[in-house]
């Protein structure tokens, strides 16, 4: 898989993209994580992504220009193009996993107060939001779903079966997790996981997780009903 952030911050992106996960996804060469500067594709000697906004109001709103030359030159015929923007469709686990079969994505990442309307209009293919909130830019989304669809990819974590087994992924959240000491100043593990019956200890975390979802997240069991 190929990710591009399109961005004027790749310095943000880079030591995330360069730890953890992320670093043994390009390191194993199942991924190729890049940052690119948007800058690049200005022509003005002060490397200039935004102006005013017609029609009057606060806040500067990038050039459709630059984004234009930008995607020209980083698109490839089996290339998505992705808007980072909260008038986007919610980021969940099943777009993820939706995502994580794609082969080149290329993540746009706004900031200011917006970008030129004509660029969501004609030169994206998809535009996602990870939250009802507003952030500074569109890079730490860019980011959260970088990290969420790679994980994805066959080989990258260390057991195949984590990613089936996380928060979401059966509509559910997650049971709890213990270690060792398996008693910590009077805190005790829960028996059954130390009894070795494996039927009993997945009736115990299933039925955990149901809890959890009822207590925390009711609307996962409401959807799936």
């Amino acid at each position: 898989m190929k990710i591009q952030i399109l961005t004027i911050f790749p310095e943000v992106c880079r030591g995330v993209l360069q730890a953890s996960i992320l670093k043994r996804a390009g390191d194993k060469g199942l991924a190729h994580l890049e940052a690119v500067d948007l800058r690049q594709w200005t022509s003005d000697a002060h490397r200039t992504v935004d102006d005013a906004p017609y029609g009057g109001g606060p806040g500067m709103v990038m050039k459709i220009d630059p984004i234009a030359r930008a995607l020209t030159d980083l698109r490839s015929p089996s290339s998505k193009v992705i808007l980072m923007s909260p008038q986007g469709r919610k980021f969940s686990d099943a777009a993820a996993r939706d995502l994580s079969t794609e082969s080149d994505l290329i993540f746009l990442c706004g900031h200011y107060e917006g970008i030129d309307q004509r660029v969501a209009d004609h030169l994206i293919d998809d535009e996602i939001s990870i939250g009802d909130y507003v952030l500074t830019s569109g890079v730490l989304p860019a980011l959260v779903i970088t990290d969420a669809i790679v994980r994805l990819l066959p080989g990258v974590l260390g057991d195949e079966h984590s990613a089936q087994q996380d928060s979401f992924a059966h509509g559910l959240l997650d049971h709890p997790h213990y270690t060792r000491p398996a008693d910590y100043n009077g805190w005790k593990v829960p028996d059954v996981l130390l009894s070795g019956n494996h039927a009993a200890i997945e009736a115990w975390r299933h039925e955990r997780a149901l809890e959890a979802t009822r207590q925390r997240r009711p609307d996962l069991l409401e959807r799936s009903s």
